[in-house]
């Protein structure tokens, strides 16, 4: 008997039962196939990305990883890593294949003295805060805490205080990676330089990362921020309020701008329920003291429909933005960044926004510059050290939406509005799986023929290949 399996260049392979048995028992959390129990107990982040794999190996460490990767390897399966499955382009499972499924390893180990916080694959950004914040000590991460370390991580890792500590990778020390061959490598600035800088940035392209060491900086307990909104009729001068604060923003404040429709929370007026409105949502992390006088521009607007800015603890205003964006909901994005905001951009927004037909839509503008932009450009292979903003269209939806494909055709239609205004280049962790191989080579822009080499000496047959995926050089 035996299990047919997707390989890497599209077929199938038949696998001895015996085989697959040999490799359940082999590993300590299991491996399961469609039908057993334990297969899905993951809920898809995504539901726009129903996937389906012959096998899911359950990892608890890096050892079950090796195996799981030597399996793979030998039989030449597609593989797809799932680390906190929070794929927007769902890219955390594969149909027909094998998962290596390491949802397992969320261990943390903070080193409060030393300033470093070790990392398993699976780990939660909920995770990371949990630890670092019994010591007010945080790694730049994401602004969902469901979201996981890893793939945030490696392609780059837009969060809080991105702006007064750089990305995720810039808080990066090494990483314990298997690759291809199925070797474990410790990656650094000293030790596998080249697979190091590909990491910083290059997805999930170059092996599994098993552990991430990570360095903490001081913030919190306590921040201060939240959530201040203004009516939609108010856009033309919210936004260019947006500018003029942005530009003029010490490093400790980010503020994000979001054009939504006020969703039912007992927070919103009942009144202003399913209305358009302008929204800014604040993190400022420096002295308390300070913190009336960094936010006075954004009150000086005056009338808001809500003003939830306040002292709060690091660890809620971390999580308070997690039920927008539910697991199990269809998600579709066009993003861009931009390095400044021009007054087309501005009025062209506006009136996209105005028609948006989708419910769950909206049009956001995340604050970047500060540190970030204070490194080279192939200081990491993640570029684009020159955004000062991303811009985001996004729309989210129930399962069974009748409309679902105008959505997508309307967000399609705003990406192609605002790219003229960008840099030609966006996020690659915010990228949907419907975007073509020249939008993930401009992403990299001059990093990337660099990559295509260093993935030639770690990943020649492409095995890492579920993700924005980069082929290794001719």
């Amino acid at each position: 008997m035996s299990t047919a399996i997707k390989t890497l260049v599209g077929g199938h392979v038949d696998v001895a039962d015996a085989e697959i048995d040999a490799l359940r028992t082999s590993l300590r959390d299991g491996l399961f196939s469609p039908g057993q129990p334990g297969y899905s107990d993951k809920p898809i982040f995504n539901a726009m990305h129903q996937r389906r794999p012959a096998l899911i190996a359950r990892c608890a460490g890096t050892a079950d990883v090796v195996t799981a990767v030597r399996f793979a390897r030998q039989h030449g399966l597609l593989v797809a890593v799932r680390g906190g499955g929070h794929s927007v382009a769902g890219h955390s499972s594969c149909d027909g294949g094998l998962v290596i499924d390491l949802t397992r390893m969320r261990g943390v180990d903070v080193d409060p003295d030393a300033r470093i916080a070790r990392v398993q694959g699976g780990a939660l950004w909920a995770d990371v805060d949990r630890e670092g914040q019994q010591y007010g000590l945080v790694v730049p991460g994401g602004v969902v805490s469901e979201t996981g370390v890893a793939g945030l991580t490696l392609g780059g890792g837009e969060g809080w205080v991105r702006r007064k500590y750089g990305l995720t990778i810039d808080s990066l020390l090494s990483a314990r990676v298997v690759c291809a061959d199925g070797t474990v490598r410790t990656a650094s600035p000293t030790s596998e330089p080249d697979l190091f800088w590909a990491l910083r940035g290059g997805g999930g392209n170059f092996g599994v990362v098993t552990r991430f060491t990570l360095r903490l900086h001081k913030v919190g307990p306590a921040v201060y921020g939240g959530l201040i909104a203004w009516p939609f009729e108010r856009a033309e001068e919210i936004l260019a309020a947006y500018r003029a604060i942005t530009a003029e923003a010490p490093r400790e404040l980010a503020v994000w701008l979001i054009l939504l429709q006020a969703p039912p929370a007992p927070f919103v007026p009942e009144e202003w329920h399913g209305r358009r409105i302008c929204s800014m949502v604040v993190c400022y992390t420096g002295d308390a003291a300070d913190a009336g006088e960094a936010v006075a521009p954004i009150r000086a607007l005056g009338d808001p429909i809500l003003d939830l800015l306040h002292q709060q603890p690091y660890l809620q205003l971390q999580s308070f933005l997690d039920d927008t964006e539910p697991t199990g909901s269809h998600y579709y994005w066009r993003t861009e960044y931009m390095a400044e905001l021009g007054d087309g951009l501005l009025s062209t927004v506006r009136n996209l926004f105005s028609t948006c037909p989708i419910p769950g839509g909206e049009i956001g503008f995340l604050h970047l510059g500060g540190a970030l932009n204070e490194r080279a450009e192939d200081d990491g292979a993640v570029g684009n050290r020159n955004a000062r903003f991303v811009i985001g269209v996004k729309g989210m939806w129930d399962a069974g939406a009748p409309d679902a494909e105008s959505f997508r055709q309307w967000i399609r239609h705003a990406g192609t509005r605002i790219r003229p205004f960008s840099t030609g280049r966006s996020y690659i962790n915010f990228q949907t799986a419907d975007e073509d191989e020249q939008r993930i080579q401009a992403t990299y822009g001059t990093n990337f023929d660099r990559l295509t080499e260093i993935k030639k000496i770690y990943d020649p047959d492409n095995m890492f290949r579920v993700n924005r995926n980069i082929t290794p050089s001719a």
